[in-house]
């Protein structure tokens, strides 16, 4: 899925880390309360753990394989 080389996995680390904090900005400036956009503020929410889930992924990625 991913190239095994780790500046290429450090570098699209670094994408989803920002793309995160950038969700996680919009999410904060979303109104809550009666007549906000539930849909919106949903979507955001799971594009935003998606990108978590993918950033634990790479950085497992480059932690190397110990065999014991």
């Amino acid at each position: 899925m991913f190239p095994d080389d780790p500046a290429a996995i450090v570098r699209r680390l670094t994408e989803l880390r920002i793309e995160h904090r950038d969700l996680d900005a919009a999410i904060a400036r979303l109104p809550t309360g009666p007549g906000c956009d539930e849909l919106q503020l949903t979507r955001l929410k799971k594009r935003k753990l998606k990108l978590k889930d993918m950033i634990a992924y790479l950085e497992n990625k480059l932690i190397p394989d110990l065999d014991a």
